[in-house]
């Protein structure tokens, strides 16, 4: 028996999928619709037998035949309600070819209404040729053209030979020389800044005293055209910063993006509050979806109430009126 439709469907967002079970008794067996993750659809099954066995599986495609996907994740089994206390596998890393190449041992009771989270750590593609397994979060995006490389190439060593640089952005912790036609086509409170009879057109010096050097030259990096993943993610709250201070649209979109890809129990409070900030939409809406449609505000509770004392009062009007409207007595 595999259940009704609405009782076979996965939620999913961010990296996290979640499977909502009205029903489940001894003796039972479930297998949840495909869902879309990466470039493959999944599923997941579950049998109660003497312990509850879970599986989690690519569907049988010729994408998860030819590039099969190397999966690091953690599975959550929960019962509903607010006492629910979930049962967490370690960290699984996984080739995941058919239903027999996972299955999980649970080594307790869950029968009624349960949750299975499966959250992705990563997923990599795994190369039948030899090659190394490709992580399809975060991506570097297609090849780029010889010619844009040569750009590239050139725009790198105007800013790391600080090559005909004519002005200088000074931090607390140190300066950096750039060039203002680039700062200028990439922000225009920078054009205006240079522009105008402004300080910073007299003096070719721009301050800004709310961001490392270190930050600042990921910064720079972005504007013309060199940062490196890595760089982008490690930096990435300190250039949304920037490019909500300097009007930079498309680093703060990426920003925004890079940021909903892994909300976690961990970060959704931040994660939240920064939306809330810097005016992202999406953030918010994701972060609330995971708090409420997902049930996760459950473990956030120890530090639910500092985020109340620092929130903002129309941040917590937003919140209740959500917890209101998602809400239903059990």
């Amino acid at each position: 028996m595999t259940g009704s439709s609405s009782d076979s469907k996965v939620e999913i967002i961010s990296r996290l999928a979640q499977w909502r079970i009205e029903s489940f008794g001894p003796c039972s067996y479930r297998r949840s619709d495909s869902f879309k993750l990466g470039i493959w659809n999944w599923h997941i099954s579950i049998e109660k037998n003497r312990y509850l066995y879970v599986r989690l599986f690519p569907e049988p495609s010729r994408v998860s035949k030819e590039q099969p996907p190397l999966a690091r994740f953690v599975l959550r089994v929960s019962s509903c309600g607010p006492n629910r206390r979930p049962y967490i596998s370690p960290i699984h890393e996984r080739l995941l070819r058919t239903s027999e190449d996972f299955v999980w041992p649970v080594d307790s009771t869950f029968l009624g209404r349960i949750v299975i989270d499966v959250e992705f750590l990563d997923l990599k593609i795994c190369q039948l040729n030899g090659g190394d397994p490709i992580s399809i979060w975060p991506g570097d995006g297609a090849t780029q053209c010889l010619a844009t490389q040569r750009t590239l190439c050139c725009l790198s060593r105007m800013l790391n030979e600080e090559i005909l640089t004519d002005v200088t952005i000074n931090m607390s912790g140190g300066t950096l020389r750039a060039h203002k036609a680039i700062l200028s086509a990439s922000s225009p409170v920078f054009q205006s800044m240079f522009l105008h009879d402004l300080k910073e057109k007299e003096s070719s010096m721009v301050d800004i005293e709310d961001i490392s050097v270190e930050s600042c030259m990921a910064l720079l990096s972005y504007l013309y055209g060199t940062i490196k993943q890595d760089d982008f993610w490690r930096h990435r709250l300190a250039l949304l910063g920037a490019a909500h201070k300097y009007d930079i649209m498309d680093l703060k979109d990426a920003c925004e993006e890079s940021l909903l890809e892994d909300i976690n129990s961990g970060n959704v409070l931040e994660r939240l509050q920064e939306a809330w900030l810097y005016q992202l939409d999406k953030l918010k809406k994701g972060c609330l979806m995971y708090l409420f449609d997902f049930g996760k505000i459950y473990d956030v509770k120890d530090e639910i109430d500092a985020f109340f004392r620092n929130a903002d009062r129309e941040l917590m009007e937003e919140l209740f009126h959500e917890l209101l409207t998602v809400w239903k007595p059990a």
